[in-house]
């Protein structure tokens, strides 16, 4: 009751009523302040809720596999991914491609890779022989055939026989240390009795891939590749297929590796591709089962 007394009489006070304009415009400013501040606080609590809701309820991937795969597989794969995905929208699958062998070392230096399939069994043979692969997961998943190339419309070439023309510069194939595909393009050459005399005019790519573009370019005039690259291209001709016997079987290998983070995941996409939903995919692109 007193403060209410003194309020009053301030109110009648000569200074009060002097200064009131400011007085009322204080307190006018001071409750729209806290008004405002009550406003902001709800609205930001609001939006915490709904972001929790939206942690709570909107799907999440729970794991993630990663294949290291050959890069002749790269299209193949790409599509295939697809599938999978549809089926398994719960695992993120990230594809990592590359000529084998660069491949076999990035696994033999710790790259966390779940699953790798190689163009060759020589690279797989050396991560099981030291000891990298998941005992009982490898297995041969596919088959491919070499073919010779040339630009679209190119006519000098006829065969293998005529790469040793003097009108014939540059012929491109794989690395034969490190890429499967110029392992078996010199052993075909070799068979052939071609590969010394061609020494000079061969071009070595880091992988299948930049042979099939050094031909599609016109950069060389000749290249050695798999069917399936070459299928995929319209840039080249095929003017002749490798005789079967004149190459080591091109076989593709894949395995789960030991160190596999998620080994579910890794086995269960193994499982999918080896499937014969797959397969369909796999011979639609030139892709050949093992027997």
């Amino acid at each position: 009751m007193s403060q209410f007394v003194l309020f009053t009489l301030l109110i009648k006070s000569h200074h009060f009523i002097k200064y009131r304009r400011r007085y009322f415009r204080f307190l006018f400013i001071f409750f729209l302040s806290i008004t405002l501040l009550f406003s902001f606080h709800q609205v930001f609590k609001n939006q915490q809720d709904q972001s929790s809701n939206y942690l709570l309820f909107s799907p999440a991937v729970s794991s993630q596999i990663i294949v290291s795969a050959a890069a002749s597989l790269s299209e193949t794969l790409t599509e295939i991914k697809v599938l999978y995905t549809q089926q398994q929208p719960e695992i993120k699958l990230t594809y990592n491609f590359g000529s084998s062998g660069s491949l076999q070392q990035q696994i033999e230096q710790g790259a966390p890779i779940d699953v790798f399939i190689s163009a060759s069994p020589q690279q797989m043979d050396a991560l099981e022989e030291k000891g990298l692969l998941l005992p009982g997961t490898r297995k041969n998943l596919l088959t491919n055939r070499l073919v010779l190339v040339v630009p679209k419309g190119e006519k000098k070439i006829t065969g293998f026989e005529d790469l040793t023309r003097n009108t014939i510069r540059k012929i491109a194939m794989g690395e034969p240390e490190s890429v499967p595909a110029g392992k078996y393009a010199k052993e075909v050459l070799t068979s052939m009795n071609l590969f010394n005399s061609l020494q000079s005019k061969l071009v070595y790519a880091k992988d299948v891939r930049q042979v099939l573009s050094y031909v599609e370019t016109g950069n060389v005039d000749a290249g050695i590749v798999y069917k399936t690259d070459a299928k995929l291209s319209t840039q080249v001709d095929i003017i002749a297929t490798a005789p079967i016997d004149s190459h080591s079987p091109i076989i593709y290998p894949i395995a789960v590796l030991k160190e596999s983070k998620n080994l579910e995941a890794a086995l269960a996409f193994v499982t999918f591709i080896s499937g014969n939903t797959i397969k369909t995919v796999f011979e639609q692109l030139g892709f050949r089962e093992t027997n």
